[in-house]
């Protein structure tokens, strides 16, 4: 009978390590990677699967894998895009239709474990920028990218609006004094996104949310992990 007293608490005590706690948020609300686990074993549409693993000809700049964004350090320490798997089939989708066109996709950023959520708060607390931790992000649900188009010819980036987290009115997307050409080039992007089931979330032209997003739990699981 100790044995097993013994054994419980061990379990109980391993669970207590495990746990995280967060300071906007219930932690139950919050799934690490043993809960996420679960989930998928439940739901496989729940899975996180490598983004270049389905679309291999897709082009990746994960910023915050670098210094080159609005933190000024390294925020993953792995130059790899995630997101759900029916996130990433209509991505699939959206990319054979550029491809008629002679485009693609460029992604900058999709699941972010919802601690980099909590690092941008409290770095930039503007929530028209960045994610409001106390709700979470859709990408810590895993069902928002940030991206671009390119040119697939040359491989170079479309006249946008601004570059990639540009903390401006311009990078609205709707904001209307804009070159010709970044207008046509913003609205070409929105209307596909579109058309596959994505929203333009509207102070950022390159960050596109799921329209099923809220199927699916918050989680803070690292890059490296997945």
């Amino acid at each position: 009978m100790n044995r097993y007293l013994l054994l419980l608490i061990l379990i109980f005590c391993g669970m207590g390590v495990q746990a995280q706690h967060y300071k906007y948020i219930d932690s139950t609300k919050i799934s690490n990677i043993a809960r996420y686990k679960v989930q998928v074993k439940a739901n496989l549409d729940k899975q996180l699967v490598e983004i270049k693993k389905y679309i291999p000809q897709i082009s990746l700049d994960i910023r915050y894998a670098t210094t080159n964004n609005f933190m000024h350090r390294r925020m993953y320490t792995v130059a790899k895009a995630y997101a759900r798997l029916p996130v990433v089939k209509a991505l699939q989708q959206v990319e054979a239709e550029l491809k008629t066109q002679n485009l693609g996709l460029k992604i900058y950023d999709a699941y972010r474990p919802y601690s980099v959520t909590v690092d941008f708060y409290e770095k930039t607390p503007d929530t028209n920028f960045v994610a409001n931790p106390r709700l979470g992000s859709k990408h810590n649900r895993g069902c928002a990218i940030d991206l671009s188009l390119i040119n697939l010819k040359t491989g170079k980036e479309l006249d946008m609006p601004t570059p990639f987290d540009s903390f401006s009115r311009k990078a609205s997307a709707n904001y209307p004094n804009l070159s010709p050409l970044q207008i046509s080039n913003r609205e070409l992007l929105k209307a596909v996104m579109a058309k596959y089931g994505f929203r333009v979330l509207s102070t950022e032209w390159w960050h596109y949310d799921f329209n099923g997003w809220g199927d699916y739990e918050l989680l803070d699981v690292p890059l490296q992990k997945l």
